[in-house]
């Protein structure tokens, strides 16, 4: 299978104070990836160098096995590269439909446009009754579902996910995950998920990585890493 992100030694940086460490990484053409990490591990950081985003970075990041560190944020959307940011990022005195168009700012072109919102909301039935409703009035995770399809509207060959189900009622988490699966299914969009519920991130994951103090101390496929002694004490509680 071959790889859609290949990562070495990158390093990140806010400032001075270094964060990362000289990370390698690799996600396969339609595979979903976990990156898991206590609280200050780097996880969040890792999305943004990845993206350039609020950050300096070191190191090669190559998408399709084109170098893309050192593009711009709005350059490397264009190449394929979707972001659902910690905190949603939804602009809140919009409407539902109006952040969806947002997200298809991005593309190369906009035909096909409606076709795709549509998709969107094929996925997210809930969007959809909500269309003209103001996105600040939105349920939680009526919004996170706001963030992932205006992502989803730049058609991105690679879907960056920062803890999606952070503050979220379980059932919501619970159909969240589940249309990210049919989304990886049936688009073939490669995911790499960052997610506190290390369970949850090992069930919907064909891989994952441990990071630590900005280091990735462990990877391997999920099922491997979920058997593994420190990290069942650790992170899934057993």
């Amino acid at each position: 299978m071959s790889s859609i992100l290949e990562v070495r030694g990158l390093r990140a940086a806010y400032g001075a104070t270094r964060v990362l460490q000289g990370l390698d990484l690799d996600i396969a053409d339609g595979e979903i990836v976990a990156l898991l990490g206590a609280n200050g591990a780097g996880k969040t950081t890792t999305l943004r160098a990845l993206c350039q985003a609020m950050v300096t970075t070191e190191g090669s990041i190559s998408l399709v096995g084109q170098r893309i560190d050192g593009r711009s944020t709005e350059q490397i959307a264009k190449l394929g590269v979707g972001h659902v940011p910690d905190g949603r990022g939804t602009f809140l005195g919009l409407t539902a439909e109006e952040n969806l168009r947002l997200g298809a700012y991005a593309r190369p072109s906009r035909i096909g446009a409606d076709a795709d919102m549509e998709r969107i909301y094929g996925y997210f039935p809930r969007l959809k009754e909500r269309r003209a409703q103001q996105a600040g009035t939105l349920s939680g995770g009526e919004q996170q579902m706001l963030a992932i399809g205006r992502a989803l509207m730049g058609k991105p060959r690679l879907l960056l996910l920062d803890e999606p189900s952070f503050g979220l009622a379980p059932l919501i988490v619970k159909d969240i995950f589940a249309i990210m699966r049919r989304i990886n299914q049936e688009e073939q969009v490669s995911i790499l998920l960052v997610e506190q519920n290390a369970k949850l991130a090992l069930d919907l994951s064909d891989r994952a990585y441990l990071l630590e103090t900005g280091r990735i101390v462990l990877s391997g496929p999920s099922d491997d890493i979920r058997r593994d002694d420190a990290v069942r004490r650790a992170y899934l509680g057993e």
